[in-house]
């Protein structure tokens, strides 16, 4: 069965590195001008000297999202269900080796943070945990979206790598889409990042968005970890992911998050320093690409930042997230997988929102559409 590892075995790192560092004014501007973009438009963009048109891409981007997605920004909240994980990932707080208190959400608990959520006026809930199948596996996922799917109106996923009936069993639940994260595409640094656990596998992971898309997932989230691998190259693949994604799961949407690395317990320095400016030209260059593409910002980066990229490219945004279980009322100190940087309220996001002339959308999508 066709998946995209046969693709992306057709594309060496090197190569694609090379062909980054060659790009010139000329390739950029060429790509700018084009009116249906590729791979290799998106590469341009990426590409250093592309910085250098910057303020156009820019303006490319407002315009291409309004025309596309009018002056909406779609507001979710995270719900931390477990920081149970079996994997060891140098980079993240759940992380095995991390000898500190661990906590997964009872019924009851998962009720009352659930409660705290709806009275923020929340109706998308992104549910997320560690990777511990015996702990958190599908029938608890299952029976959290049992519980929760008649208080949200949209629930998402992220949690470990599931097989293509596991996905179904979800979809048949509830579950509206599926965020998975590469991490990085660099195989050999993949394994640096990952020495122990289901997670050290690169191929299963790489092919879990197949798995997804099989399983008739109504969208698929894909994302690398900015930080780990140089970003520009890390995004070329996640790029080349999508654009076969989009081809053979037709019938299903597509997000892109940008999870710059943050803060957390026992974690390590990031690899590649990612500033501001390099991640706006990042959203640019999918935005100029890809015009349906659903872009979204987390509460990683900063309220500087956050204020801006809502008229520049991004089309969700989380608020108010507590990224630990239990982290909005039942276990305010348990371990978080990562700090947040933006720590407003959903109030306070949504009057920022509002104050730029966009319309914060807290619903745009029901299961009773889709007959679940």
């Amino acid at each position: 069965m066709k998946s995209f590892k046969d693709v992306f075995e057709n594309y060496q790192w090197e190569e694609v590195k090379n062909k980054l560092e060659n790009v010139n004014l000329y390739d950029v501007r060429s790509s700018l001008q084009k009116k249906n973009k590729n791979l290799d438009d998106f590469l341009n963009l990426l590409s250093p000297v592309a910085s250098q048109e910057l303020e156009l891409m820019a303006g490319m981007t407002q315009a291409l999202t309004q025309k596309r997605f009018g002056k909406t920004i779609q507001l979710y909240a995270p719900l931390y269900l477990s920081n149970e994980c079996q994997n060891i990932c140098t980079y993240c707080g759940f992380s095995l080796d991390n000898n500190l208190k661990r906590k997964t959400l009872s019924d009851m608990e998962l009720m009352i943070e659930a409660s705290v959520l709806k009275s923020m006026g929340v109706n998308h809930v992104l549910l997320v945990s560690g990777e511990a199948n015996k702990i958190v596996g599908v029938p608890y996922f299952q029976n959290a979206v049992r519980k929760l799917k008649p208080h949200f109106s949209n629930i998402s996923i992220e949690v470990q790598p599931l097989m293509e009936e596991e996905y179904r069993l979800l979809h048949e639940e509830g579950v509206h889409s599926v965020l998975v994260y590469q991490e990085t595409y660099h195989q050999d640094v993949y394994r640096e990042y990952h020495p122990k656990g289901k997670k050290s596998n690169f191929h299963f992971r790489l092919e879990t968005p197949d798995r997804i898309g099989r399983a008739g997932i109504h969208k698929i989230g894909l994302g690398v970890l900015l930080g780990l691998e140089d970003w520009r190259i890390d995004s070329f693949f996640n790029a080349l992911h999508i654009d076969y994604l989009q081809k053979q799961y037709w019938k299903s949407k597509f997000s892109v998050s940008f999870p710059r690395l943050r803060p957390a317990e026992g974690i390590i320095e990031p690899n590649f320093i990612m500033e501001d400016k390099d991640l706006l030209q990042l959203i640019c260059a999918y935005r100029i690409w890809n015009e349906d593409l659903e872009i979204s910002i987390s509460t990683r980066e900063n309220e500087v930042f956050r204020n801006n990229i809502v008229s520049l490219g991004a089309t969700a945004m989380s608020a108010g997230s507590k990224t630990n279980p239990g982290g909005y009322a039942v276990d305010k100190e348990s371990l978080e997988q990562f700090e947040t940087s933006d720590e407003r309220s959903m109030d306070e996001i949504r009057l920022m929102i509002k104050k730029a002339g966009y319309d914060p959308v807290m619903k745009d999508w029901d299961s009773v559409y889709s007959g679940i």
